[in-house]
């Protein structure tokens, strides 16, 4: 199974995905839940540069170009090498996890506002922030997970007022099926009122 653990830059994945790799998940589900205690956590931002998976540079944002095809022949590539350890549960933490093949997907959403701020202890330059701010308060990226996958295999977890660990344990709920798609259940519109 893949999971894909996705969400507007600032919303919480790599510290909650980190946290479910702490062993969050196997405290949370206990013994015997083999879907969570058999998982690998691919943070793919990381692998963009590194593994040469981007088609160029978009210098107004200071970014790189993801290779979405190649990206997907890379992670088909590396859940089905032969020395990989024997995960039942690939999951796939990236602002892109949402645009690949995906069983489940967890959209992490934070209010605009809390996002800014995170995004600017960054040292993120404000226009950059403000367009992630505005990009979230109008659910750019749910819409697209929905939009590829389906209301039945979104998974939508509001990280305000919620540790890291908090937010692992609600990923790791997802990955052992114990919570319910719940697409359409965060709404930020007032930001902009």
């Amino acid at each position: 199974m893949r999971v894909a653990v996705t969400g507007t830059p600032g919303t919480g994945k790599t510290s909650a995905t980190e946290a479910f790799e702490r062993g969050v998940a196997d405290a949370f589900v206990g013994d015997g839940v083999d879907e969570v205690d058999d998982s690998e956590v691919i943070h793919l931002n990381d692998h963009v540069g590194t593994d040469r998976l981007y088609t160029g540079v978009d210098e107004s944002r200071e970014s790189l170009i993801a290779d979405l095809d190649g990206i997907e022949a890379w992670l088909d590539e590396r859940e089905n090498a032969e020395d990989r350890k024997e995960a039942e549960t690939l999951l796939v933490e990236s602002h892109l996890a949402h645009l690949l093949p995906a069983d489940r997907v967890v959209v992490l959403r934070c209010h605009p506002e809390e996002l800014t701020r995170r995004l600017s202890e960054r040292g993120v330059k404000k226009s950059k922030a403000s367009e992630n701010a505005e990009s979230e308060a109008l659910d750019t990226v749910l819409s697209e997970a929905v939009s590829r996958h389906g209301t039945e295999s979104v998974y939508e977890v509001d990280t305000i007022d919620r540790t890291p660990t908090e937010v692992g344990e609600a990923i790791a709920a997802v990955v052992a099926g114990e919570r319910a798609p719940s697409a359409g259940t965060v709404s930020y519109l007032e930001y902009f009122e």
